[in-house]
């Protein structure tokens, strides 16, 4: 028994031995170079990573910040109309909208200055878009740095 447990050991062993022998097989040495043989998918995979890389650099930073509590409500279609309102009025600015059950939350801007959320709060008063009060809350916030405001423009 220890016997044939010994012969299937050293089988095993030679199998994985071999198996690592092909790795040698692709690389070759000639004249001082050596050439690599490798497979054509790990470039790929190589640009991939790169492209994550870039957009992760590229895309959106967040800072403290402040947005505008525009609507706090149950009711989805009135969640709607002032979600369509605010984007007529303000085009410029980005338009949060969640649903925390029940309530359907509008929120309004990325205000990086107290003052511009300020004035925002003024004009949306001015047009009477809700009856209700318009808060202003302290979040996070995206920054759209300089590579991602230039996209926009092209």
């Amino acid at each position: 028994m220890k016997r044939m447990f010994f012969i299937l050991a050293l089988i095993i062993s030679s199998v994985k031995i071999n198996a690592q022998g092909s790795l040698i097989k692709d690389t070759t040495l000639v004249n001082g170079n050596l050439t690599i043989v490798m497979d054509s998918r790990l470039e790929l995979l190589a640009k991939k990573e790169a492209e994550i890389n870039e957009a992760i650099a590229n895309g959106p930073k967040f800072a403290k910040g402040y947005r505008l509590m525009i609507l706090n409500t149950t009711n989805r279609t009135e969640a709607m109309s002032i979600r369509a309102k605010l984007l007529q009025l303000f085009p410029e600015q980005k338009i949060y909208m969640t649903f925390q059950p029940p309530h359907i939350k509008v929120k309004l801007g990325n205000f990086l200055e107290k003052n511009e959320a300020e004035e925002y709060i003024k004009e949306v008063n001015q047009n009477k878009l809700v009856t209700t009060e318009v808060y202003l809350l302290s979040e996070m916030i995206e920054i759209k740095t300089e590579k991602n405001k230039e996209k926009e423009l092209l």
